[in-house]
């Protein structure tokens, strides 16, 4: 749409010169839009982060496996052990120097009262060096 001057001698001739008062209104807008924003996004605090690498656990011989099945089933290094001798050979891997680690496997049906028994029996015999094996293929479904 052209707009004419009041002084123009011609009416009927359209205005060649651009309007530039939109343009700038638009400019000011976004030059003030970047000063506000562009602080924030060079904030940024400082934080040294603890490097790590992973890598397969490779078990040591000092190791237990203790393997607790869906029907609260205890299992000593892959041998089905009942209430008493679980207990006897807490008592035995508690006198052993230096104490052995054991390593937890319990199937994902297994009530967790029967994972924290087990956990309460070898720290009550003193074996305070417990872990929890997990299956890492079945965390990616």
């Amino acid at each position: 749409m052209a707009f004419a001057s009041m002084d123009s001698g011609d009416d009927d001739a359209p205005l060649t010169e651009i309007n530039m008062v939109p343009l700038i209104d638009v400019m000011l807008v976004l030059l003030i839009i970047f000063i506000v924003t562009a602080p924030l996004l060079t904030h940024a605090v400082k934080v040294e982060l603890p490097k790590a690498s992973s890598s397969a656990n490779q078990t040591k011989p000092e190791n237990v496996q203790l393997a607790i099945d869906a029907a609260s089933q205890i299992f000593w290094n892959g041998e089905a052990v009942d209430a008493s001798e679980f207990d006897r050979r807490l008592q035995a891997a508690s006198a052993l120097q230096p104490q052995p680690e054991l390593h937890i496997r319990a199937e994902r049906t297994t009530p967790y009262e029967k994972v924290a028994q087990v956990m309460s029996e070898a720290a009550k015999n003193g074996l305070t060096r417990i872990g929890f094996v997990t299956d890492p293929s079945a965390a990616a479904h």
